[in-house]
């Protein structure tokens, strides 16, 4: 039997989504770390991807006024750092600080990378589009980066790297087992 869903609440039903925190500088290169699990591949060609940021957000503006991001995607062992990045503003909190995370330059932007991370997609801002009560921020990746040994062929290696994802209501899990298609 099937009961009646919340609209309101509707991207609930979505979860859970992978976790990325994603960072921005100010205009005196500080880093301000946001997370987040509204994020997509757009297109292969050219290579975009979206990121989903509420106008309210801190870096909402310097993404808008820098023009770039890099999208750091974290295993489950950052779960709270992510969380804490997740739930405090950097407008008045250093939350490289707070969290222990650490920065590592980036190969093609002023925008550094967090080390932790076990990918990097570093985006160049090509398009923001208001859509509700978000902003879509489509940025062109110019490079990406990723620990040795996290992929095999493309797929990420579960026996590894335990990704993070977010379920909803400050609640985070990782995957727990992978099927592959043997052929």
């Amino acid at each position: 039997m099937k009961i009646n869903g919340s609209i309101e609440k509707y991207y609930h039903y979505a979860f859970p989504m992978q976790t990325v925190l994603v960072t921005s500088n100010d205009e005196k290169n500080n880093t301000n770390i946001i997370t987040l699990a509204w994020h997509t591949p757009i297109s292969r060609n050219p290579p975009l991807y979206g990121i989903s940021i509420s106008p309210k957000r801190y870096s909402y503006t310097l993404i808008k006024k820098n023009k770039e991001f890099v999208i750091n995607f974290m295993p489950y062992s950052e779960v709270e750092a992510a969380d804490y990045c997740g739930t405090h503003s950097g407008k008045n909190t250093d939350k490289l600080c707070q969290t222990g995370l650490t920065l590592k330059p980036s190969q093609k932007l002023k925008t550094p990378l967090i080390k932790e991370g076990y990918a990097h997609l570093e985006c160049k801002l090509v398009k923001t589009t208001p859509i509700g009560d978000h902003t879509l921020f489509v940025g062109e990746v110019v490079a990406v980066s990723a620990e040795e040994n996290a992929f095999e062929n493309h797929l990420l290696r579960t026996d590894l790297i335990h990704p993070l994802y977010y379920i909803g209501q400050n609640a985070y899990t990782t995957l727990d087992r992978v099927k592959r298609k043997i052929f």
